[in-house]
């Protein structure tokens, strides 16, 4: 089974977002038995996900009132096949600590053939949230056939 692991900072607001739309666009394409899960590189562990990012997403259909943030660790890296982070900071910050995990870890920009961070909407307005959500979206629906190949790589 391929696990993609997707990184924010606090697991509240924005891989729980890039978590449900990959999930949701990968059984769209029929990788039903396919895994995706997020963690923060400094998780809230047990908080939900932000007001904003469920209402945002409850809008596009999908849902994330069971989402329990959580702290990234070593065994969940283990895991996974393909990690993508919304920041260089997370990528930097994962390389250092977990070395032998390097090749994995990607920008979730860099799946559209860029490199920069997706900003942090948390405590701002609605509308920030709004704008992340459609970025995340956006560069999961435009890069999905390179998580695809990166997540299976090593098989």
């Amino acid at each position: 089974m391929t696990h993609i692991l997707v990184v924010c900072t606090a697991n509240i607001c924005r891989s729980p977002v890039g978590e449900a739309v990959l999930r949701d666009r990968l059984q769209s394409r029929g990788l039903t038995d396919w895994t995706v899960a997020s963690a923060g590189t400094w998780g809230l562990d047990g908080h939900s996900a932000s007001e904003y990012s469920i209402q945002v997403m409850a809008e596009k259909g999908l849902d994330l009132q069971a989402h329990q943030a959580r702290t990234i660790t070593e065994k969940m890296l283990g895991e996974a096949d393909l990690v993508v982070c919304m920041e260089s900071g997370h990528v930097e910050a994962i390389k250092a600590e977990f070395l032998h995990y390097q090749e994995k870890v990607f920008l979730l920009s860099q799946m559209i053939g860029r490199r920069y961070s997706i900003s942090d909407p948390y405590g701002g307005p609605l509308e920030g949230y709004q704008r992340m959500a459609e970025e995340v979206t956006n560069i999961i629906d435009e890069g999905l056939e390179k998580i695809i190949s990166l997540a299976q790589a090593d098989r």
